[in-house]
């Protein structure tokens, strides 16, 4: 594909050259290329944990909603990743040392039978933010867990094991975790909640607990990993369930995950369960090198199947928040891992906080540079073909452009890194031309009047998406 890219790039070069278009026209031309098709978007969806717990206010819920979800008004995400806690917040024997990072359960323990019971009057706050962000349009409710729930762990804690490396879960609790999982699924799903996958499993690969304890979770090696979402497998199928399986949700994606890769897609339970892998995009942060050889590698030895970028934030996080800077270090990971990794779905890690995309200041809601980014992407509908851009210049390009196509529309974006402007002709026949810019003074602005002109000067260290038609 990259061969046949080069050249086309080749023969408009040529044609842009007889065409006198290098005397007369800027020396930068952009075409969207659909005969060049990759991956289909499957959407854009940030994470409620740790912070949708803590909105007790009816309006201000409503409020962060509506930013988050709102095609309208806010960014119109599609996925909503609701944290199914792991009881912390009532585990008298807990050691985790933040007070937001302890969850609360729909699993609580009844004193008066000593057993279990379900109670989804619970953790009241988070479910009512999940109910408002279906209403405000979220198509997708993903429920992840960070560990199982305490009581069937090993140790009585769902903060990890008390040894490194060590898993957490004994393995004649696997039945009972997937139970309580699909138990609280299946509850939602009554609800009319539009559930599309459960995650059991968050960063395996990681020594959770002994000297690592800041939160639920719980390690796994690859085989007591795909053991377990076998399991859940085997479960969802005797209970007739619909939803997604989804999983391992790697720590990062770089020679740490592989044999969970390899192990996942080894096993036939998994392989006819299952049709996308899950990762996070930490620690390759600019790494192009790592990133593209992991979306060739996965292209050729999974055919068929598909890789989401379920969790990301900035680690460690050095950028202003409310920089430009900050905003474009997203979007070139975002660049990244749409175009080399070819991720169906690109989800943040959490929505509200000094690391996310909207925080509480002087004690008002700021919306960061983050948040502006992320609607620059979140315009791509459901459903669109990622394609190529044919990017020519006389010299080496230094915009990141990325194209997705539906129906009659071409949705494109550029990334300028660079402290100086770029000027641009986009080749196409097109009526319409709709730009809207991030950079230092701008925040999703729509500029020009919306006739297709084919000029367009791209601001320095900026964020462009054009809906052309």
């Amino acid at each position: 594909m990259h061969f046949f890219t080069r050249i086309i790039s080749f023969f408009l070069s040529i044609v842009l050259a007889m065409t006198g278009w290098i005397g007369s026209m800027p020396q930068h031309t952009l075409k969207v290329n659909r005969y060049e098709t990759h991956q289909i978007n499957e959407g854009f969806g940030t994470s409620a944990a740790w912070w949708a717990q803590d909105v007790s206010d009816e309006a201000e819920a409503e409020r962060i909603a509506a930013l988050l979800y709102n095609k309208e008004t806010g960014l119109g995400l599609d996925i909503f990743r609701y944290n199914v806690g792991a009881g912390e917040k009532e585990n008298p024997a807990s050691v985790i040392p933040k007070r937001n990072h302890r969850t609360e359960s729909f699993w609580v323990f009844n004193a008066s039978t000593g057993e279990y019971t379900f109670d989804f009057s619970r953790d009241a706050n988070a479910v009512r933010m999940m109910d408002l962000a279906v209403k405000n349009g979220a198509s997708k409710i993903i429920l992840f867990c960070n560990s199982p729930h305490f009581s069937l762990t090993e140790n009585g804690k769902a903060s990890g094991s008390a040894q490194e490396g060590h898993c957490n879960l004994p393995p004649e609790n696997y039945g009972a975790f997937a139970d309580y999982l699909l138990t609280v699924a299946e509850h939602f799903v009554a609800e009319g909640y539009p559930v599309y996958g459960i995650s059991p499993i968050n960063e395996p690969q990681w020594d959770w607990g002994a000297g690592n304890i800041k939160q639920e979770g719980c390690h796994y090696s690859p085989e007591e990993a795909v053991a377990l979402l076998e399991c859940f497998a085997t479960r969802m199928r005797e209970r007739g369930d619909t939803f997604k399986l989804l999983g391992p949700e790697s720590g990062n994606m770089n020679k740490s995950y592989r044999e969970y890769e390899e192990k996942f897609f080894e096993s036939k339970i998994l392989r006819s369960f299952c049709d996308t892998y899950s990762g996070h995009s930490y620690w390759l942060d600019g790494n192009i090198k790592q990133k593209k050889a992991v979306g060739q590698r996965f292209a050729l030895q999974y055919r068929g199947l598909k890789f989401e970028m379920s969790e990301w934030c900035e680690l460690p996080q050095t950028l202003d928040p409310q920089s430009v800077e900050s905003g474009l270090h997203m979007a070139n990971v975002m660049w990244e891992d749409l175009t080399l990794m070819n991720a169906v779905s690109w989800q943040s890690w959490t929505a509200v906080g000094g690391d996310a995309m909207l925080d509480y200041k002087n004690g008002g809601l700021v919306q960061y540079a983050r948040y502006y980014i992320m609607k620059q992407f979140a315009m791509i509908p459901l459903g669109a073909t990622r394609v190529g851009v044919l990017d020519y210049h006389l010299k080496e390009s230094k915009l990141k452009t990325l194209a997705y196509t539906s129906g009659d529309t071409d949705y494109l974006i550029i990334i300028n890194n660079e402290p100086e402007a770029e000027t641009i002709r986009l080749s196409g026949a097109y009526d319409v031309q709709k730009a809207f810019v991030t950079s230092a003074d701008k925040k999703c602005e729509a500029v020009g009047n919306g006739a297709f002109t084919g000029a367009l000067t791209i601001e320095p260290k900026s964020v462009t998406t054009l809906i052309l038609f």
